[in-house]
């Protein structure tokens, strides 16, 4: 059965793993800046575990703007208790696990916290080809992101609590 769960110190080297499957060398996340993550946005890093195995992780800090910018790869603070943005700034599944659903069921849980929280909604960048994954899941491009991280092109999807499933 799929756990999901915060995050914890222990999860590192696997995260590291599957951050590194999903994310080229330039893009993905360090050590140094999943270890910042771990302290400080716990409350917003959820893990997916199955049979005491990470399959895959969600997590972002709680920013003031609908959109992302570069600086939150630098340097994040702890989350406000409610209000802002719920970014997300890495969701990956490890390759063995894809196609699975367990990016939804990620995503899902992130709505869950944005509305117990009284978010005022889930922003995001992603590569083109990932736009109509996250269309399906009622997130609305925004077009071309300023964000240059990875040197690659980013997109603005976001999702306002108002559109979002309640159930």
């Amino acid at each position: 059965m799929l756990i999901l769960r915060n995050v914890q110190t222990t999860d590192l080297e696997q995260l590291l793993c599957i951050e590194n499957e999903g994310f080229s060398k330039e893009e993905a996340a360090t050590k140094e800046a999943f270890i910042e993550r771990i302290q400080l946005i716990a409350d917003s890093f959820i893990v997916a575990e199955k049979n005491e195995e990470i399959l895959g992780y969600i997590n972002g800090p709680i920013i003031h703007q609908p959109y992302i910018t570069d600086d939150l790869f630098e340097e994040i603070k702890e989350n406000p208790k409610t209000g802002g943005y719920q970014s997300i700034l890495g969701l990956a599944v490890s390759k063995k696990a894809r196609n699975q659903g367990i990016a939804k069921v990620l995503l899902e849980k992130m709505e869950e916290l944005v509305k117990e929280n009284e978010r005022e909604g889930i922003t995001l960048t992603c590569k083109q080809e990932l736009i109509s994954f996250y269309e399906k899941h009622g997130f609305d491009n925004h077009g071309l992101s300023e964000s240059q991280h990875g040197g690659v092109s980013w997109y603005n999807l976001v999702k306002l609590k108002e559109g979002m499933y309640d159930g």
